[in-house]
């Protein structure tokens, strides 16, 4: 194959340090860079440097995603009391960032790996849920007029395609019924291989091998988890607003809802930005855009999405046949009304808004995915913190 990482890959303020004792030393590594761009057969030291600093990485290109002005207050609350061993916790998770922010407030924030609050860390497919939440911008500036229209009004060169039957809500669904194959381990899975093709001018690498698929069911009857379909939502995005996902992110969230950094998006082969995957932020950036969702999607005063937007993109949308799961808009979903943005490797944001709460975890796992490992370890950390909040509302 050789270039996974634009298929697996593909796949946060000022005065918020709880408790200081947690601050670690940043330090950049670069000896330890990998010089391609296959992350699945990385090793865990250079992941642990290449995660922090994705940019450097030999061949990777990037957009940034410009900060401006004053950062969005995250005072410092009450530590919270969990009743576990958090530095044990993060060490089994291989965390390298992992902060609790509840009612606006940062409760617990603590850092490894030789990582820092000053840093940035790779989102994998936690990017998906901020392409998401720029078709919600984009409905609400009145660049795509509805949901209900077809891909192909968007993307015209996916015309003659099996994407002439899906529309804008099925894509943001997973639901177009296309076939396609996400097998990170497989070199000949569409993950691995939709980024390997020649480019062709004029015309996006992903609508390039995406236009190429056939289908598998009608659309809207079938869910499948595709990071390419996430990178045709980009793509929409930018063709609807002449924008790059970057300079349009920049406008409508970072800079007016007040990330403290800049943030950088890796670009795929023919220059746009990779939208299902590989955006790099602070951690506490990332929790303030849990808090920007939290907030109803206000950004500087003025609503960024439309009125019903976050009601319908962060409640099941469609099965995933796992029991009291699902996906919304490229968002997980809980039938408890929680939800999360999730990558591979261990990146998440986790929003339960019953409870005003945010958490952001940045990490390193021995294995790109482990759901019944550290994976259903870290759904257990959510609940406990759940109930530590829910003990302290009972007194």
């Amino acid at each position: 194959m050789r270039r996974l990482l634009a298929g697996a890959l593909l796949c946060a303020a000022v005065g918020a340090s709880v408790p200081a004792a947690s601050q670690t030393t940043e330090v950049r590594p670069t000896d330890n860079l990998p010089k391609d761009l296959n992350v699945l057969f990385w090793s865990q030291d250079q992941r642990d440097a290449a995660f922090r600093t994705m940019e450097t990485v030999p061949k990777v290109v990037v957009h940034t995603i410009k900060a401006g002005g004053r950062a969005y207050p995250m005072p410092r609350g009450k530590p919270i009391d969990l009743g576990l061993d958090v530095d044990a916790h993060m060490a089994a998770q291989r965390n390298a960032g992992l902060i609790i922010v509840q009612d606006g407030k940062v409760r617990l924030e603590k850092y490894a790996l030789g990582y820092g609050a000053s840093g940035r860390w790779t989102s994998f497919s936690v990017a998906k849920s901020f392409t998401s939440t720029l078709v919600g911008a984009a409905v609400k500036d009145g660049y795509i007029k509805s949901l209900d229209d077809k891909v192909t009004v968007y993307i015209p060169g996916l015309r003659g395609s099996a994407y002439d039957d899906v529309s804008v809500r099925q894509l943001l669904t997973m639901t177009s019924g296309v076939k396609w194959n996400e097998d990170y381990t497989d070199p000949r899975s569409d993950v691995a291989q939709f980024n390997l093709q020649k480019p062709v001018p004029g015309e996006d690498i992903t609508v390039s091998y995406m236009k190429t698929l056939p289908r598998e069911a009608p659309a809207g009857s079938k869910w499948v988890y595709k990071t390419g379909e996430t990178n045709l939502i980009g793509v929409l995005v930018s063709s609807a607003t002449g924008k790059t996902l970057s300079d349009y992110l920049s406008e409508k969230v970072w800079k007016p809802f007040g990330m403290e950094q800049d943030g950088v998006w890796m670009l795929g082969p023919t220059g746009h930005e990779i939208s299902g995957c590989c955006m790099s932020a602070s951690l506490r950036d990332y929790a303030r855009f849990g808090q920007f969702i939290l907030n109803g999607g206000v950004a500087g005063g003025k609503k960024v999405l439309p009125d019903d937007w976050l009601a319908a993109a962060t409640t099941k949308q469609a099965g995933i046949d796992v029991p009291g799961r699902g996906y919304g808009y490229q968002w997980w979903t809980n039938d408890d009304g929680s939800f999360a943005a999730q990558g591979i490797f261990g990146q998440g944001i986790f929003i339960d808004p019953k409870r005003r709460l945010v958490i952001a975890s940045n990490g390193n796992w021995p294995t790109a995915t482990d759901p019944e490992g550290v994976g259903k370890a870290r759904e257990a950390f959510y609940k406990a913190v759940q109930a530590a909040i829910d003990r302290e509302a009972a007194k």
